[in-house]
């Protein structure tokens, strides 16, 4: 089993910068996909942004291209995502999900957090 739990979120002005983190734990062994999804209340979880666990190939929704950037520690026990030039449509609860294949379709992914709650004023 692979636990996640999500926390950085908070409110910031349009424009600014904020990162999440996710800790990974239990069977890590299971992890080849780290990604990150979000949810706008009244819409679909949509997808952000996913590691490719093992050699560290990074993948963006294009939305967020140029903006966010997916990281983890050198001990692989914590994926970020830092969130730049923030818009208001960046409003959202987001998750961290995990999945044994390599792949960034969210019904894949095995694993999630709790979500955290990003909130940009304008």
């Amino acid at each position: 089993q692979v636990h996640l739990v999500e926390s950085g979120g908070g409110v910031v002005q349009a424009g600014g910068s904020l990162r999440l983190s996710c800790a990974i734990s239990g069977s890590t062994f299971l992890v080849y996909t780290m990604g990150w999804f979000r949810q706008a209340p009244g819409k679909e979880r949509e997808y952000v942004a996913a590691m490719h666990w093992g050699v560290g190939n990074t993948y963006y929704a294009g939305s967020v291209k140029g903006r966010f950037t997916i990281s983890r520690d050198n001990a692989e026990n914590t994926v970020y995502l830092q969130m730049n030039s923030l818009k208001f449509e960046d409003t959202a609860i987001y998750y961290c999900a995990a999945a044994s294949t390599f792949t960034i379709a969210q019904k894949s992914y095995e694993y999630w957090g709790q979500g955290t709650q990003v909130t940009v004023s304008s």
